[in-house]
């Protein structure tokens, strides 16, 4: 049986697939209505980049520390692919942005699969 804290967090997870597949969704169909080049798109990029690091940095607990690698890994992933964007052709831009869905979609997985390899 599962905690309510695990729980929880399957299903913070499972949020992680479906946002992951609606990037995906937006990248392949080109439905792109933002600012790449924006001061704003590279400030999140480069906060994700650093709050990614700071993951990986402070895994602490031996029990959850591959949970808290997945976890920063795809958050620098994903703030390296948002700076990418700024510098790609503007037709590279819906590829990467799927990149970044399958980023979210293979964390949330990876993740899913921890949480319930620690429950055995």
């Amino acid at each position: 049986m599962l905690s309510p804290a695990r729980l929880t967090q399957l299903l913070v997870e499972f949020i992680f697939v479906l946002l992951g597949a609606l990037v995906v969704w937006l990248g392949l169909t080109g439905r792109i209505f933002f600012d790449r080049r924006g001061t704003g798109w590279l400030l999140v990029s480069t906060a994700l980049m650093l709050w990614g690091v700071l993951a990986i940095v402070r895994a602490g607990d031996w029990r959850t520390r591959w949970e808290k690698w997945n976890r920063g890994a795809s958050l620098f992933l994903l703030g390296a692919i948002m700076l990418i964007i700024t510098r790609v052709p503007f037709l590279w831009v819906v590829y990467f942005l799927a990149a970044a869905g399958f980023v979210l979609i293979l964390r949330g997985i990876i993740a899913v699969a921890l949480i319930l390899r620690q429950q055995q």
